[in-house]
């Protein structure tokens, strides 16, 4: 484990759908939606902060490299994500106690948080990903000698203690919650909800298309999201306030799911796509408009031009979600 090889690639042909039953499903989709309900209700305004390209990058190469399988690299993101907004909120919340302080002291505290948090850092990244290798259903955990000796090769020197420490701090952090649904897991059940109700694409087909967008979707999620919310405000420049309110929609997995699934069925075979996007709707009961539009953005920053048309107007979805309230407000 301590030299792994390079992966191979997979082959999605060996991934089998239609192997749970009809109640298994049911109640699965059940409490994703309403997990996904509490994720888009509880969404504040830092949410997406770390989901850089470059960290995002990171994980990604990281995890190909201790040939981990996908659905590590997104939970580690995703854990990476919640815990550095945790961390962004403690140095705030500490900078609001000081503030009866002298502004010399202030500004020594803040730079000291900042300066630890940024040191530690990679630390941090590196045991996101070793958490979620342990939440992985194959088992294949990353020892705590590959990660000291992957670290020391960057140049940090970081004793087992050190290493143990910061897994710890993640957990606690997190209040050890740290085994979430990524988008990869809405992805799965919708792919899996859509046979069963009959849709003749391929399951199999779309699953290997949905795993490169939904890669590019988290490459690129800032540009995306941004694409996203011009379109539903009709404003090349959204305010601060419009970005903050919009976070909830940047935490819809059921609506990315369904999104990267449509922009999937598309570039396979273009007829396929209505039949793809009739039945997510049904099944989610997200309007059509809101599924092409963001189908429409993934498609965009992937093939480019030929890509089905922008319906008009701005989709409801989105605005009923997370927008009514955000068109409206133009400070």
């Amino acid at each position: 484990m301590d030299g792994p090889v390079r992966p191979s690639l997979v082959s999605f042909s060996d991934f089998e759908f239609g192997a749970l039953t009809t109640e298994t499903i049911e109640d699965a989709l059940l409490h994703l939606a309403q997990q996904n309900e509490r994720a888009v209700q509880g969404a504040a305004g830092r949410m997406g902060s770390f989901r850089e390209t470059r960290i995002v990058e990171f994980v990604f190469l990281l995890s190909e490299q201790w040939c981990l399988e996908k659905s590590v690299s997104y939970q580690a993101v995703e854990i990476l994500e919640r815990f550095m907004v945790k961390q962004a909120e403690n140095i705030c919340r500490r900078a609001t106690l000081e503030l009866g302080e002298k502004q010399k002291t202030k500004a020594q505290s803040w730079r000291s948080l900042k300066e630890r948090l940024c040191d530690k850092f990679i630390l941090r990244l590196v045991s996101c990903v070793q958490l979620a290798s342990k939440l992985s259903f194959h088992y294949k955990i990353i020892s705590n000698v590959t990660v000291l000796n992957f670290l020391q090769a960057l140049g940090y020197q970081c004793s087992k203690k050190e290493l143990l420490e910061s897994e710890l701090d993640v957990l606690k952090s997190l209040n050890f919650q740290i085994n979430l649904p990524t988008p990869l897991t809405y992805v799965e059940m919708l792919l899996e909800v859509l046979g069963y109700n009959g849709c003749l694409v391929p399951a199999t087909q779309l699953y290997a298309t949905c795993l490169m967008l939904l890669d590019l979707v988290y490459l690129l999620h800032e540009p995306i999201y941004e694409s996203l919310l011009k379109a539903s405000i009709e404003n090349s420049t959204p305010s601060q306030l419009q970005g903050e309110k919009f976070a909830s929609v940047k935490e819809d997995f059921m609506l990315l799911a369904a999104g990267i699934i449509a922009a999937s069925a598309f570039i396979q075979n273009r007829e396929w796509w209505s039949q793809v996007m009739g039945h997510l709707q049904s099944i989610t009961g997200i309007a059509l408009e809101s599924i092409a539009e963001f189908s429409y953005a993934i498609l965009t920053h992937s093939v480019g031009a030929s890509t089905p048309g922008r319906p008009q107007p701005a989709p409801p979805h989105l605005a009923a979600r997370a927008l009514r309230a955000v068109a409206s407000s133009n400070t």
